[in-house]
């Protein structure tokens, strides 16, 4: 399934990482059966995010990121999403980046859900440990349906609207999403869209019309949601 998904698209989320580990065996199989060009994106898993909220979280970055590592050069970067009833504490989010960064220079992204991690002291926490915010949809505050105003990753994370994980996307909503991805097409990284309004098979739809919407833009990258 997966090459033949990689026949069509570059880029895919590996979301199963976020409920189980996986051996590095496993990775470097995947990494195996997708083109050269193919990237993937690696959720951080709940225990590190939703169980222990960001703290004590060494031992198992080392595990994970040494698991993941089995990408290889496939590695795209990293997802950290949060629960949205994790509020900002600055001093534990940047004992957690600098630990991160201690071990990986990988690309990192993080979903925020939380009402507090919009404010603008948060950006220069970001910014100084190379951390991007993805943008939501739907978005819980205004801030959330933007990535970071300097992203080094720009990385949408569409989840269904209105109905989270059901809803398609209209055309009217993937043209302008389309016009947002292309403002970002010259930032360090190119931009990535996951789609996850997968309950009804929409995500496959909604990221090949995407795909066609960003055709003439050598340098965007559209994909679709889970592996």
């Amino acid at each position: 399934m997966l090459a033949r998904y990689a026949t069509r698209f570059s880029v895919v989320e590996v979301n199963s990482s976020f409920y189980r580990p996986h051996q590095t065996a496993t990775y470097a199989r995947w990494a195996a059966s997708v083109p050269r060009n193919f990237r993937f994106s690696v959720k951080l898993p709940r225990t590190i995010s939703h169980e222990l909220g960001l703290r004590g979280t060494g031992p198992l970055l080392d595990s994970f990121l040494d698991e993941a590592g089995g990408l290889g050069s496939k590695l795209g970067g990293f997802l950290l999403q949060l629960p949205p009833s994790l509020a900002l504490d600055l001093r534990v989010a940047s004992a957690f980046f600098k630990a991160f960064r201690n071990r990986s220079d990988a690309p990192l992204v993080v979903e925020p859900r939380h009402a507090t991690w919009f404010a603008s002291k948060v950006e220069s926490l970001l910014e100084r440990f190379e951390v991007s915010r993805a943008a939501a949809d739907p978005a819980r505050v205004e801030e959330a349906g933007k990535p970071s105003p300097q992203p080094g990753w720009p990385y949408w994370r569409w989840h269904g609207s209105p109905r989270m994980y059901y809803s398609e996307y209209s055309e009217d909503a993937l043209r302008a999403l389309a016009g947002d991805v292309l403002r970002y097409r010259k930032a360090a990284m190119p931009p990535w869209v996951i789609f996850d309004n997968t309950a009804h098979d929409f995500a496959i739809a909604n990221a090949a019309r995407l795909q066609t919407l960003l055709a003439g833009s050598a340098n965007s990258r559209p994909g679709k949601a889970r592996a």
